[in-house]
């Protein structure tokens, strides 16, 4: 457990590498990557268990996943949430996630007791030490309307590089092939948006974002137009 005073000079220096303070209601790009970009998702059962953290770890109170089973992860009562969380997208060697500030300090708590349990699973699994990330996480303040709709674009957009590396300056892109497979990547929360039915969808409080999307297909469409655009906007982290 981490004093209040601690937190404190936790938290004021982080925000001097972040240069600035997360505030209640405001909207965070959050990512990071692997130490030497190495892989931190290596098996199902590593994404399995980070998106199990993302909902679990989204509490004020402490859990302690050994004594919870699988079908317990999505359905048991957190109480308090920390932050909300409208986007996320996990990859080999990196993730991002969207949120919004709940609660002062909730940022810094959620993403301290998220990549701290990831950390401790992988290296006791991988029978390795030292740390997994690349420093301390990284974060961009959403602080425009129109910057905060496109990251729901391009953090789904994230897997296009599983289908082409070079997407980005690939003239003869195959747009329907990425977007194909974005429809079908499972570590992401876009089948959340397009209406699927699943226990990950716990993970999302959508309303506490803006509605920028009346239905799945304006975000596709969105999705899409991106791929036409992709120089438009300053990009994020380790995409």
């Amino acid at each position: 457990m981490v004093c209040c005073t601690h937190r404190t000079v936790l938290g004021k220096l982080l925000s001097m590498q972040r240069r600035f303070d997360f505030e209640v209601d405001e909207f965070y790009h959050l990512y990071n990557r692997g130490t030497d970009k190495r892989k931190i998702f290596e098996t199902p059962a590593d994404y399995a268990r980070f998106t199990a953290l993302l909902y679990l770890c989204n509490s004020k109170v402490s859990i302690v996943f050994r004594d919870l089973s699988p079908k317990d992860f999505f359905s048991m009562d957190r109480g308090e949430t920390l932050v909300d969380i409208g986007v996320y997208c996990l990859m080999p060697n990196h993730f991002h996630i969207l949120i919004r500030e709940k609660l002062e300090n909730g940022t810094s708590a959620f993403m301290k007791k998220l990549l701290t349990s990831y950390s401790m699973y992988f290296n006791r699994k991988n029978n390795r030490t030292g740390g997994l990330f690349e420093g301390t996480y990284k974060a961009r303040h959403a602080d425009t309307d129109r910057y905060l709709k496109y990251l729901f674009s391009y953090i789904h957009l994230n897997p296009a590089k599983r289908v082409d590396t070079n997407w980005k300056t690939n003239i003869h892109i195959d747009r329907k092939k990425i977007l194909d497979y974005i429809n079908r990547y499972p570590h992401s929360s876009f089948l959340d948006y397009k209406g699927v039915k699943r226990k990950e969808g716990a993970i999302l409080n959508t309303s506490a974002f803006p509605d920028y999307f009346e239905n799945t297909h304006d975000l596709e469409q969105s999705i899409a137009d991106w791929l036409h655009y992709d120089d438009e906007l300053p990009k994020d982290g380790p995409m």
